[in-house]
């Protein structure tokens, strides 16, 4: 198995540009993830964030897992659980709206830090796009334009912590599946691995390294670059010892946003006989999505293009 792609976006700016456009190129098409190294997020930032994150899972978290625990009998299961993932989690939304300073528990440091993170992040998410517009040969801010709808982008970070588990064979940290949106950016431990993605059938570790960013593709930019890109099934290993760390943000469509395959991408032949991925609005993708996370991708897809089919018998002037 050739390695993990490991992207140095500082190449970006000499004369290695063009080799480093090839690699995040190569990453997109073939692994559906790559890591990031010289991203711009001070070593310093992703510091605090990280010691902070950990403070506030010992301080007002650890204890509540543990009951949950015992309250599910979870130490004790004899076969594999395949209805909940051994993670405590909360989720921070930034766009359009902040909800940080109501989410309880949290202290007015971290709450600072957590939005001064978003913003680094959210510029790096937009500049990803437009790297991958350049790749893709689409015009400077296509995928921008087209995740923003009417009312901006939703950007969010799921905080996650793996808690050492007693029978990893049998309880996944988080379940296989592929993510929904649009481009994730992925803060993870990088002490406790146990991210996994799926690739030729085999199950890859995604390698913790210190400061680095992991970047995966989500079902919206498969559907818009009519496969090009492809969202890819990862996993969660629980570990015995030592607990895992985990900032996810999705970078997402806005609800309203309208998802259909770049014109510019399109073969003329598919154009003419039938399109490999539906045209639909985001929201109703992730109320789709939110009962069948776990499962395979193209059953989604396959129904909302019947969806959209209904609608067109139904009124074929309004979907024109």
């Amino acid at each position: 198995m050739e390695n993990f792609p490991i992207i140095n976006l500082e190449k970006l700016n000499g004369s290695e540009r063009a080799a480093t456009m090839d690699m995040i190129k190569d990453a997109c098409e073939n692994w559906g993830f790559f890591e990031l190294v010289n991203h711009g997020i001070p070593h310093e930032v992703m510091d605090t964030v990280e010691k902070m994150t950990k403070g506030h899972y010992k301080k007002c978290m650890e204890q509540r897992f543990k009951e949950l625990v015992a309250s599910k009998g979870l130490e004790a299961v004899q076969a594999e659980v395949t209805d909940l993932d051994w993670e405590s989690t909360f989720f921070l939304r930034h766009l359009p709206l902040s909800n940080i300073s109501q989410v309880p528990d949290l202290d007015d440091e971290y709450r600072e830090v957590m939005r001064d993170f978003a913003k680094r992040l959210e510029k790096l998410a937009e500049e990803l796009l437009d790297l991958l517009c350049e790749n893709l040969g689409l015009e400077n801010g296509y995928l921008k334009k087209v995740f923003y709808g009417l009312k901006g982008p939703n950007f969010g970070t799921k905080v996650s912590n793996y808690p050492p588990c007693p029978k990893p064979d049998l309880i996944k940290g988080l379940r296989a599946h592929t993510d929904a949106g649009g481009i994730i950016l992925l803060f993870q431990d990088d002490k406790v691995s146990g991210l996994q993605l799926l690739k030729d059938g085999q199950w890859i570790d995604v390698p913790p390294m210190r400061h680095s960013i992991v970047v995966n593709l989500g079902d919206q930019l498969e559907v818009i670059t009519n496969g090009k890109y492809k969202s890819v099934m990862h996993r969660v290993i629980a570990q015995t010892d030592g607990t895992r760390m985990s900032l996810a943000s999705f970078y997402n469509p806005g609800n309203d946003a309208v998802i259909y395959p770049a014109p510019a991408l399109v073969e003329k032949e598919a154009e003419e006989s039938k399109a490999i991925y539906p045209k639909f609005v985001f929201d109703d993708y992730m109320k789709l999505y939110a009962g069948l996370k776990f499962q395979p991708k193209e059953p989604r897809f396959e129904a909302m293009i019947k969806a959209m089919e209904t609608d067109v018998k139904r009124d074929p002037v309004a979907t024109a």
